[in-house]
């Protein structure tokens, strides 16, 4: 990545906005190989982008303005979620966002496997469980209420949801997650302190 960043560096002016999605490539990385004053921004996507139903945290450098921030995220807009945060916590975005995919990914074939357990054939079991994902996903971003209201609203006194939900918890699920997302956080930070 050095040295294609300094083979990028002559052609990079005083307006250029340079954005980056290196993952464990700080800002500092290419204001130290870029011309002076360089305006950089620090961008961290995931998977989903590429069906417009992503994440992408973007990191102001030094010398970027409001107005590069608000560019960069206009045009990574289309792509999903955009939101500002400081470099240092890029790694918790990592845990997750870049790296969730993966864990919703894991829940799907699982439940999948359950319902061709159940009968069901894959096609159609996997269908459920991504779409069953994706709905409550957006319940989540379009109701406004807590998760765990929501939650609450699927298990109903002494039924099948309840007794799915203390079998997750018995079992460790929320515990999980937040180890995995903080493995990933970590790894970030690894990566970052390591010899570019």
């Amino acid at each position: 990545m050095g040295a294609a960043v300094e083979a990028a560096a002559p052609h990079v002016g005083p307006d250029h906005v340079v954005a980056s999605v290196a993952a464990g490539l700080e800002v500092s990385f290419f204001e130290g190989l870029l011309p002076a004053a360089s305006r950089v921004v620090r961008v961290m996507p995931n998977t989903p982008c590429a069906v417009r139903e992503g994440v992408c945290s973007v990191t102001r450098g030094t010398h970027a303005t409001d107005a590069d921030v608000a560019l960069v995220s206009r045009l990574l807009s289309s792509l999903g979620y955009v939101a500002e945060v400081e470099e240092r916590l890029v790694h918790a975005v990592i845990g997750v966002a870049g790296s969730a995919p993966a864990y919703f990914f894991l829940a799907v074939e699982a439940l999948a496997d359950a319902g061709v357990r159940g009968g069901l054939p894959r096609d159609v079991a996997q269908r459920m469980a991504a779409q069953t994902m994706a709905g409550a996903g957006r319940m989540v971003l379009e109701s406004g209420e807590h998760p765990g209201q929501l939650k609450d609203k699927v298990c109903s006194p002494g039924g099948t949801t309840i007794e799915a939900v203390c079998a997750l918890e018995e079992r460790g699920l929320r515990r999980a997650l937040v180890a995995a997302a903080t493995a990933a956080a970590d790894k970030s930070r690894l990566m970052s302190a390591a010899p570019k």
